[in-house]
């Protein structure tokens, strides 16, 4: 039986495998891809869910920040919408700022001037947001553990903040809800240090502390419009919400769990997991890749990601060729607080239940020092696949989240 699994920029996996042996094809999500993101955006800001048109909410003279969430698929036509329905509510070009991560810069001059005036995008504002240059900072307030709160000063100084962020799963491992798109995003180097450490230190009832400092915090800059996509495969965007913060989380975690839980009869000796999209290959989702795949493999079983991935990994997931053993490593890797720490800790206890390969863009050597085994050619994938007993075909793993049956119903 021929099946086909997407993965990179336009890559396509061909895999022959026997109908007994394939338990699941966890494919493109429920729903198809909007056509036209910016349109979409323009009509859930005319009619939000439970708060009025956006043409109402902001006057002339408002000083208005768009906070990006990093990794925003569609970002430039998501932006360029939100700015026209600014613009037509009368706001000036010069009071928008483009809040972006550093090193994110997925929107800027360029890619929204053949979207809006040319007089207009010279006018606004795009920040790369560095959380160690205190002269961005502002403190907001503590929390309640009484660690100080610092935010990027353009949103401490705006009238209106509004988010643009991207739905993923509750179970997401380094998902901190509708308002990470503001933080812990633009906060200072030591809050995201607690967040990460967070994540990778496997704590369900610290990332349910993270999400409520991230909702506190959210409140305290007087949110109350964000506005919110639902992926579809290959960085295209599925459903855009605009609207209150509780409607748009409760609505958005509605079509999400329709779009991306996927249930498996059981789990498999082997997951074929991939990573389509090109501003998708990233170690982040790799990392969220591992983390799916790994809720559905079995026991001494394996897991393999197809992906294009380029890019060193950093510090944390390097230690993994360092270590003495796994233990080790993720001692170590607790205590990391580096960005690619949440995905060396995945990586990390992936490896403590089987193997785990990578097809990837990456040396070889590379591969083998974080404890992977390289996979040069698609052919690879396919003998892999006729190795073992059962397989799942898992495809956007970054997104998808595969859930045995008979762990489903308990």
């Amino acid at each position: 039986m021929m099946s086909i699994l997407r993965y990179g920029a336009d890559s396509t996996l061909k895999l022959d495998i026997e109908p007994a042996a394939l338990l699941a094809e966890c494919h493109a999500p429920r729903g198809v891809a909007v056509a036209d993101p910016a349109a979409v955006v323009s009509a859930a800001l005319a009619d939000p869910l439970d708060f009025p048109p956006l043409r109402r909410a902001v006057i002339p003279g408002d000083r208005v920040v768009l906070a990006l969430e990093p990794e925003l698929p569609q970002a430039p036509a998501l932006v360029s919408s939100v700015i026209s329905t600014l613009l037509e509510a009368g706001a000036a070009a010069a009071d928008i700022c483009v809040l972006q991560s550093r090193g994110g810069h997925s929107v800027t001059a360029d890619s929204l001037r053949f979207r809006l005036p040319a007089e207009c995008t010279e006018k606004i504002d795009f920040v790369g947001h560095d959380p160690r240059d205190r002269g961005q900072l502002s403190y907001l307030a503590a929390n309640e553990d009484g660690e100080p709160i610092y935010v990027n000063r353009r949103l401490f100084d705006a009238d209106v903040v509004l988010p643009i962020g991207c739905l993923r799963l509750a179970t997401t491992p380094d998902y901190f809800g509708i308002n990470a798109a503001v933080y812990p995003t633009f906060s200072d180097a030591a809050t995201l240090d607690r967040f990460r450490a967070t994540v990778a230190a496997c704590e369900p009832n610290g990332i349910a502390r993270r999400r409520h400092e991230a909702n506190d915090v959210a409140w305290r800059l007087g949110i109350m419009l964000t506005v919110q996509i639902v992926p579809a495969a290959a960085g295209g965007v599925l459903h855009v919400l605009a609207g209150s913060l509780e409607s748009v989380e409760r609505r958005g975690s509605e079509l999400c769990k329709s779009a991306w839980d996927f249930e498996v009869p059981r789990r498999a000796d082997l997951i074929v997991a991939a990573i389509e999209g090109v501003d998708q290959q990233t170690w982040e989702n790799f990392g969220r890749a591992v983390a799916a795949a790994s809720r559905a493999v079995a026991d001494d079983g394996a897991i393999a990601i197809c992906t294009e991935l380029d890019t060193e990994p950093g510090p944390a997931l390097e230690w993994l060729g360092r270590a003495r053993d796994l233990p080790d490593a993720l001692r170590h890797i607790r205590r990391q607080h580096t960005a690619d720490a949440p995905a060396a800790h995945e990586l990390a206890q992936a490896l403590k239940r089987g193997r785990v390969y990578l097809m990837s863009r990456l040396d070889e050597s590379v591969v083998e020092n974080l404890g992977m085994a390289p996979v040069a050619v698609e052919a690879d994938i396919g003998r892999l696949a006729r190795r073992y007993r059962s397989c799942v075909l898992l495809a956007n793993a970054q997104y998808a989240q595969p859930t045995p049956l008979e762990e489903s119903s308990k």
